[in-house]
Parts: C-alpha cells; structure tokens; sequence
C-alpha cells in the first residue's frame, strides 16, 4: 500500500447514519441513466438543429463536441458520484470550497422539474385525446372542416396574431387551433402578466402525472429502477416502428433527404458549432446533479469508463435516428400538401404538438399511431424527470441523513411532488405558455453552463487531476491498457479543451441572449420578463462565491491559509477503503491508504 499521494484531509466526525441503498442491477443503473439522457430533445430538437445547421453535414462538429465536452463531463460526474458515494451537494467534501456547485446543481434540477412535468401533461392530455376517432386536431373532425377550407385564416388574441408550425402567422392548421386553443387557451391571453384562469384539463394531467412520479420514486432507485426497464426501452421500440412506417409511404424520402442534405459551407458558421456542443451539453443531462446522484448508488468497483461510452454515444445515435422517425412522416405531410418539407418542419412543442401530431392525423389508422406516439413522449419525459427528482432528492437526504427513515423519505417525496404541482399550476394558466418559455430559456441557460465550467476547473486544478484520474484507477481496480489510454485523453480534455469549448459556449450564449430578444410566437417578452429569467441564471451562478465565502469564513488564518484548507477534502471524503462491497461505510483512519485491488 502506498500513503494519500493528496492533501491531507482534514479532521471531521461523521454522524452516523442508515447505509445508503445500491442498485440491483448494474443494468437498472444503465437503463435509468440512458433514460434520463435520452429526453424530449432527442426527439424534437436534435433533428430541427441537424436540418437548420447544414443537415449530415452537422454530425461532424456533434461528434467532434461529444468527443471534447460531452464525453469528458460526463465521465467526470459519474466518477465524482461514484467514488464519493454521496449527492450533489455532500459530494463536494472533496472541497468545501466548491460546495456552492452542487447547491446550484440542486437549484437547476428544481426549476427543471418545475416545468418538465408540464410537457408530460401536455402528453397525457394528447394521449387521452388520441383515444377518439376521428383525433379532435385532423381534418376529419366536423368542427375542423373550416379550418381545413383553401382560406387564409387569422387567429387574434389579444394583441397578437398566432403563427403556424413554420413561424409564419397565415393560414392556421386544425392541429394548431387545437393545441392553442382548447390545450394551451392562449388565445385568452395577452401575455406574461395577464396569465388567466387555470386549465383545468391540463391541471388534472398535471397532478395524474406527479401521483405517478410520486408512486413510481416511492422506494427510491429499488422502485424507479424497476420502471426503467419499461421507460427506458418502450421509446426505442416505437422509434422502430415509426421508422419502418414511415419508409412505407408516399413522399417519405423527400423528408429524409431534407433532413441529411449536406452544406458543407455550414462548417464556417459559429452558430453551427455553438448549437453542437449546447445539444450535446444538455441532451447528455450534464450540470444538473441527476447523473451524479444515480451514479452515487453504484458499487465502488463498477467500471464508469464503460458506463460513460455506452450511455453517452447511446443517446447520440438515438438522437440521429429519431431523426429518420419525424422525417419521414413530415416529408409524407409536405408530399401529401404539396409544399416544401421546411415550411413545416419545426423544433420543441411545435413539433411535438402541432407538426408531427397533424402528420400523424394523415395516416390510415391516426389514432393508433397517436397513441404509440405520446405514450413515447410520456415515457420519455417520465424518464428524464426521474433523474432529476432523484438528484433532488439525494442531495437533501445526505445533507441530512435522519431522512432515511422510509417513513420521513416518503413524507420528503411527497412534500416535493405537491410543491412542484402547486407552483406547477401556473404553467397550466391561459398564459403558463409564456411563464413556461421563460423558465426553459433561462433556468438551463447560462447559469447551467457557469456551473459545469467551475465543476471541470474544480476536479481540475483544487482537488487535481492526477488525483482524480487516481480515484478512476482506484474504482476500476484492474484498469485494462485501453481505460489508461482514455484516462490520459480525458485528462488533457479536463485541463485544457473542455474548458476552453465550455467558455465559448457561454460567450456564444450570452450574444445570442443580448442580440435576439425573447419571443414566443410574434409576442415579445417585456424588460420586466427577460429581467426575471435573468434573475433565474443568476440566482443559480451566485451560489458558487456564495458558499465559497462561507467556507473560507470556516476556517482560520489568513485568507491564503484559508483558501488551502478550504480546498482540501474533509475527513470523511469516500476512498478506495471507506466502503465494503456492499457500499456500507466503514470507518477510516486519518491516514488513509489506498491498496492496488481488494
């Protein structure tokens, strides 16, 4: 054995507590991660970025991103998870001075989840709607027959005009009409401060969708675990059979060229890449304390190398082939109305709930294909909010871990599920379409980005990446040549590349946020408005000095001396010889040694 080659850690009693759980299976763990990844955007923002930005030609940079940013972070939080065993926020005794990044973590996964399960809603309202024939948004219905007239028609709420799926205001599609109509109610609203009553539809699909969430996290990862082998794999297979309908019909293939066709002058543009590496960089989930968590319940010795390649480039290919799923039936829409595929092609929930739907009403059998459709959507939205309800979760149990207690754990879920609803049902106002775009735009902004670049210069230059890479080796034991080859890349993109490829990203975000004010639809959002999303980003990037302060007010001496012992990991900081196999704490020594294989 050889000595602590870090610094030392400092003296601290650790209070005793229940041990933590682990997974059942390392394929439970795969599955969750790959379905907490594999998200919404997979489906409706991957393949409106991979047509807008040069089409196959965008794969270069997204792969070339993966490789120096995705990859990189991604290993970096299933690592610190793991060999801490410990949430976002407890994970940081590895230095108490960055402890502000898992706060933030913590305050990104609670905005997300705030609007997340209003997309599941969303869902669950589409599901249930799907169950009529002929489906209430197609041409069939007899309350849509004009609508579906050869007319230019024009939609007004108050003091706007709504626009269709392209963004041009005009002619309004059935599966519009529905969707802002008797879904969102918009058309009551003129804007952010006039949000009007609730939905009550949506409102009920709101509170069905966290009683399941609620039911289905009851027992923490030994329940979510089992649901994922469902949620997990249920969207692949009705990707599958989309693509395989979807090569069946008229027009299918003008759709897929439209969605591969290369320009290669495409490469020159900076958005290109800006857009590569913000897909990769949220599609992935890094920053928001949701991989780290479910990474925490590992066993020591699992190998997060190959973890971090099978999930990671898993949910880039699923990203590229959904891609085929939408197009091919949007270029059977465009064949079928004789225009172009891009005049309806479009990205979020305009193709989830207007596009795709009114592509899908066009088949023999709509309602079936509508069913398959959003019970995917569901899934996978269920899937990704698991993630981060869990990395909620499991940074309040191990900051206090008296709440381990299944009756006290039960009581915590279920306090965060009615919070979530009740704050929730603003969203699902006449207006919460506005409150919504507001809070997807800046909650996973820049602040996001902010955090994730000081947890890479965290590991990086105060806890130290010889020592990180050592922990690595620690956790894999028999660590094969070509895990030592990858270490050693990872390291160089940890010090250097990521860095660097984050900052540009963030700059890229904050011109992008500054020269193209917020609108949804032709509705431009007031000063006030953009001023409070701001306030979101910041509140989340303030937490990192924040807490740094109060750590550096911990300590004594100078405020060098203070800086080096904020920086060091305190005693009770997980290593290679603080768990047994079964993931229990075992009581260590001040000096600790670190052995070559158990």
């Amino acid at each position: 054995s050889q000595p602590w080659p870090g610094p030392q850690p400092q003296p601290e009693l650790a209070a005793p507590s229940l041990p933590r759980e682990t997974w059942a299976s390392k394929y439970e763990f795969l599955l969750s991660c790959l379905g907490y990844c594999v998200g919404l955007g997979n489906i409706w923002r991957f393949p409106y970025l991979c047509y807008r930005n040069g089409g196959g030609v965008f794969l270069i940079p997204y792969f070339i991103m993966l490789l120096v940013t995705g990859l990189p972070l991604f290993l970096m939080e299933l690592s610190l998870g793991q060999y801490g065993a410990a949430g976002p926020i407890t994970v940081w005794k590895c230095c108490p001075l960055l402890k502000g990044i898992g706060v933030a973590m913590l305050i990104v996964s609670s905005l997300v989840s705030l609007y997340y399960n209003v997309i599941i809603a969303w869902a669950f309202y589409y599901l249930g709607s799907s169950f009529q024939s002929p489906l209430p948004w197609s041409c069939d219905a007899p309350r849509n027959a004009h609508l579906c007239q050869v007319v230019v028609v024009t939609v007004t709420c108050w003091g706007c005009v709504l626009q269709n799926a392209s963004g041009s205001a005009g002619r309004v599609s059935a599966s519009e009409v529905f969707w802002n109509e008797q879904v969102l109610g918009v058309t009551h609203s003129s804007g952010l401060g006039d949000p009007g009553p609730v939905q009550w539809p949506l409102a009920l699909c709101l509170l069905a969708a966290w009683i399941l969430v609620f039911l289905c996290m009851l027992k923490g990862i030994r329940s979510s675990g089992k649901v994922a082998y469902f949620t997990a794999t249920f969207p692949y297979l009705v990707i599958l059979i989309l693509i395989i309908r979807g090569a069946t019909l008229d027009g299918s293939l003008n759709g897929v060229r439209f969605y591969l066709s290369s320009d290669w002058s495409r490469l020159q543009s900076a958005q290109v890449w800006s857009d590569a590496a913000s897909q990769i960089f949220y599609s992935l989930g890094i920053g928001f304390g949701g991989l780290l968590s479910m990474a925490s319940y590992n066993k020591f010795d699992n190998n997060v190398i190959r973890d971090t390649l099978v999930i990671a480039i898993g949910n880039c290919c699923t990203s590229f082939f959904a891609g085929f799923a939408i197009f091919s039936v949007l270029g059977h829409m465009a064949w079928k109305k004789q225009v172009p595929v891009g005049s309806i092609a479009d990205s979020g929930p305009g193709l989830a709930f207007v596009a795709y739907p009114e592509a899908l009403s066009l088949l023999p059998g709509s309602p079936f294909w509508s069913i398959l459709f959003f019970l995917m959507l569901f899934t996978l939205g269920v899937d990704t909010l698991f993630g981060n309800i869990e990395g909620i979760t499991t940074a309040i149990l191990d900051e206090f871990p008296a709440l381990r207690d299944w009756r006290r754990k039960m009581a915590l879920l279920g306090a965060l599920c009615t919070s979530f609803f009740l704050l929730g049902l603003l969203l699902v106002t006449q207006g919460g379409i506005f409150w919504f775009t507001l809070i997807d735009t800046y909650s996973t902004g820049f602040g996001l980005i902010i955090v994730t670049l000081f947890m890479c210069l965290g590991i990086a230059f105060c806890y130290g990446v010889n020592q990180f890479c050592q922990d690595i080796v620690d956790m894999i034991c028999r660590c094969p040549p070509w895990c030592s080859h990858m270490l050693g890349y990872f390291k160089l993109c940890w010090l250097f590349f990521t860095p660097c490829l984050l900052l540009f990203t963030l700059i890229y975000t904050f011109l992008d946020m500054y020269g193209v004010p917020l609108r949804y639809g032709t509705y431009e959002y007031p000063a006030w408005g953009t001023s409070l999303g701001v306030c979101m980003g910041l509140l989340t990037c303030l937490q990192i000095p924040l807490w740094a302060t109060v750590a550096l007010c911990h300590e004594s001496g100078t405020l060098s001396d203070r800086f080096q012992k904020a920086t060091q990991p305190l005693r009770s900081w997980r290593t290679a010889t603080a768990r047994d196999v079964a993931g229990e704490v075992i009581d260590v020594p001040f000096t600790i040694t670190l052995t070559g294989s158990d």
